[in-house]
């Protein structure tokens, strides 16, 4: 079954490397948008059953869009994973506290992001073979 993951940020090198990465995992359908606010109405609309979000996006930020859809009942028991060029334990704090499910930091470890993606969707290692 196809896995729905929403990516929120504002770069589009960005979104094009997770493109990319996402791209070789099979069972995923990735949708786009551009900042917290485009997120929040994203999410609302497509129900993805994961997000990837960036911090640092104009209109409003990750941890903004964050917190909002960990209010809304529609949105609330969506896995967000948080993305971040900056990893300072205040900023690792605020995204806890913002209610996400992790916390990746920037430029993303393709390994990694596979590990966090499948385990929040709940998925073995082996799924894709």
């Amino acid at each position: 079954m196809t896995k729905k993951i929403l990516l929120v940020d504002d770069s589009p090198a960005s979104r094009l490397a997770s493109r990319m990465v996402l791209g070789r995992m099979h069972n995923y359908e990735l949708i786009s948008a551009c900042d917290g606010k485009e997120g929040i109405e994203t999410a609302i609309r497509e129900h993805p059953d994961l997000i990837l979000m960036d911090i640092e996006m104009p209109r409003m930020t990750g941890l903004e869009a964050c917190r909002l859809l960990k209010q809304n009942d529609a949105t609330r028991t969506i896995p967000i994973v948080l993305l971040t060029t900056r990893g300072e334990k205040s900023n690792v704090a605020q995204g806890y506290a913002s209610g996400c499910s992790d916390f990746l930091l920037k430029p993303i470890n393709e390994q990694k992001l596979t590990t966090v993606i499948r385990a929040l969707l709940g998925e073995s290692q082996h799924s894709e073979r």
